[in-house]
């Protein structure tokens, strides 16, 4: 049993399981942290970003035109290209043997397309519906924003190590750039998507007949899960993004994951020494402030998750704080369609909110903030946005990195002012690094990350409480952040049970396939003549044919009437059970003409000797030796006469 780690980033999670027959694809996660070495793609043309200056290392002699490509900002060098994003390493194996992929929340969905459409892909998908949901909206907002406003050329001469070498850190540090991809398009995403096929929670699917998997609630978002994979023997539990903290998503389930033979844990939190409750008092508190001071607030973002708790929570407290004039403003490609089926998906959601679409009420109250229209959105900032727009306000809008999307037009507009917030709550980019680009910049930057996945205390709580056999974690878990060397809470307590991977990593897990089940067609099972060996317990000879087909194997009756008779009488084999009396053995003996007899206990068993006859019978739990000095006929001789001892089957 193998896992092929292939991804590098732990949040970014995409494994690939070889368990039986089936080979298992978790996640496909796509890491878009190489997008901060981009210049950011504006709406309108910025004369700020065109004007950068051109930059080439000074003892560059290459032929290839480098200083097209690179544009320095204060310290740092970016890319002017079309963006690029970070793969799974799918070249490790041959993608077209994968035989099903399991998603388990739409943020795990982003390399989708990549796998299914360009890798010769044929198996299934499973995931939940909002997951698929979700990861459409993802996809299409990214392929939006892209698209929207298109480079005229793609940069590579940078990627050159030679000249890699030679850029200021952090592009020096970029990881094997030569791979990095384009964005797929819209049509790759929904050809992608066809493919998924829809489950529930505590659905059983069956896989082949090889396993069986099963998704449960993970906690985190809308449809998250994690995944049981089980045989009839043996178990595997998939722990992705989970959350034990009470918010909107229906609650973790524990019950399915305990006890597995193997566990393999992965995106915890990244930002283990905050409280996300703390965060998300001090983005209001933060908002408010501006707000009050007749400044915008900006807020890059996601269209769903954590978005919708911050549209609750933010209205609330603006109602404490006598703002409820001020309008909140959601731009995004699929801001309709996100509010939309945050509403509909009621039978995903906690129980408290599960519970208002019986009164009848919508369970998120961004359904309300729309109808009064203190939330608007809008697809982009063109059209009726201009006739709606006023200031002060707070601006949800994409893309967190700062590369494309309205929210580089709205750090643009409002950079200039101190007065102005831009919040970051999102935790997937460094914010100081995703601003560099926009430097010098007068507007107040606060970071509030706000990340409900288990950090490591919850994690280790969790990890006792299920008791899996075997932990898989990233090497990542097992010492504290870069940012906090001293922190040893900060990590997954590790045992020799504990199994690390690393990015590309081949893992032998540890788990001995020892049975497999066979079923009895029930004309055979008729004919069998059980013999109870001891209480409770009966055992019975049979012959048979046995049939595997799917995965399944059934034993049948031979078709042909002569081959059963050889099987069951003329072929047939005895088996002798039970333990061997000494008293027994010993007057059989005598019966035999061999009374010279003496018996010895040892530490294994007995010894019986024959001075007589020169032999000793060595007789151990299982086995029995007859040492007689090459006398063949007494050796069969003692032989029959022990097992005329012995029950027989």
């Amino acid at each position: 049993m193998k896992l092929y780690c292939l991804s590098g980033e732990p949040s970014k999670p995409c494994f690939i399981l070889k368990f039986k027959t089936t080979t298992i694809m978790l996640d496909s996660g796509l890491d878009m942290g190489s997008l901060l070495n981009f210049l950011p793609v504006p709406l309108v043309h910025s004369s700020r970003l065109s004007s950068l200056k051109k930059w080439k290392p000074n003892d560059y002699r290459g032929s290839g035109k480098i200083e097209n490509e690179l544009r320095a900002c204060g310290t740092n060098v970016f890319v002017d290209s079309a963006p690029e994003f970070t793969l799974p390493q799918l070249d490790i194996l041959d993608l077209s043997e994968v035989d099903v992929i399991l998603l388990s929340n739409s943020y795990s969905t982003l390399a989708l397309p990549y796998v299914t459409e360009y890798s010769g892909f044929k198996g299934m998908i499973y995931a939940t519906e909002p997951t698929l949901q979700g990861g459409r909206q993802l996809m299409e907002e990214l392929v939006h924003y892209v698209e929207r406003m298109p480079k005229g050329s793609t940069a590579n001469v940078w990627k050159n190590a030679d000249i890699l070498r030679c850029l200021p850190a952090p592009i020096k540090d970029a990881a094997n750039p030569l791979a990095w991809k384009q964005c797929y398009s819209l049509h790759d995403v929904n050809s992608s998507l066809a493919k998924v096929q829809m489950v529930g929670f505590n659905e059983k699917l069956t896989v082949f007949g090889a396993v069986t998997v099963t998704a449960s609630s993970s906690g985190y978002c809308i449809g998250s899960c994690n995944w049981s994979i089980q045989s009839d023997y043996e178990k595997i539990c998939y722990v992705a993004a989970s959350s034990t903290l009470t918010t909107h998503p229906q609650p973790m389930e524990h019950s399915p994951l305990r006890n597995s033979d193997v566990m393999i844990m992965s995106q915890l939190t990244r930002t283990p020494t905050v409280n996300p409750d703390a965060m998300i008092g001090e983005f209001c508190m933060t908002t408010a402030l501006t707000l009050r001071n007749g400044g915008n607030v900006l807020v890059p973002c996601y269209p769903s998750g954590v978005t919708y708790d911050l549209f609750e929570c933010l209205s609330v407290h603006m109602d404490s704080c006598g703002l409820s004039q001020v309008p909140m403003f959601f731009i995004s490609p699929v801001a309709d369609s996100s509010l939309a089926y945050s509403n509909i998906f009621a039978e995903w959601l906690s129980q408290g909110k599960k519970s208002k679409v019986y009164l009848p009420e919508a369970p998120f109250p961004h359904a309300e903030l729309v109808n009064t229209g203190r939330l608007k959105h809008y697809p982009g900032i063109h059209g009726p946005f201009s006739d709606e727009f006023r200031s002060p306000c707070v601006m949800f809008t994409g893309h967190p990195s700062l590369r494309f999307g309205d929210v580089v037009h709205f750090i643009e507009l409002w950079g200039k002012s101190s007065g102005n917030t831009i919040i970051f709550t999102e935790t997937d980019f460094p914010y100081l690094y995703a601003l560099a680009p926009f430097q010098p910049l007068l507007m107040k930057a606060v970071h509030c990350p706000i990340d409900t996945s288990l950090n490591f205390g919850q994690a280790n709580k969790l990890i006792r409480d299920l008791k899996p056999r075997h932990l898989v974690i990233s090497e990542r878990y097992s010492h504290p952040p870069a940012l906090h060397p001293h922190r040893n809470d900060l990590v997954i307590e590790t045992d020799p049970k504990t199994i690390m991977y690393k990015p590309g990593s081949v893992l032998n897990l540890p788990i001995k396939r020892t049975y497999e089940r066979v079923e009895i067609e029930p004309e055979l099972a008729a004919s069998l003549v059980p013999t109870e060996v001891k209480p409770g317990v009966a055992v019975a000879m049979v012959a048979g044919t046995l049939v595997t087909k799917d995965n399944k194997h059934v034993l049948k009756a031979p078709s042909d009437p002569k081959s059963k008779v050889d099987g069951l009488e003329s072929g047939r084999r005895y088996y002798v059970w039970g333990e061997l009396d000494m008293q027994e053995f010993v007057s059989k003996l005598a019966q035999h003409g061999i009374t010279d007899v003496k018996v010895e206990d040892s530490a294994a068993g007995h010894i019986v000797h024959l001075p007589s006859d020169d032999t000793l019978i060595q007789i151990e739990e299982g086995s029995t030796h007859i040492i007689c000095e090459g006398n063949e006929g007494l050796r069969v001789r003692l032989k029959d006469i022990l097992l005329q001892c012995l029950s027989r089957l």
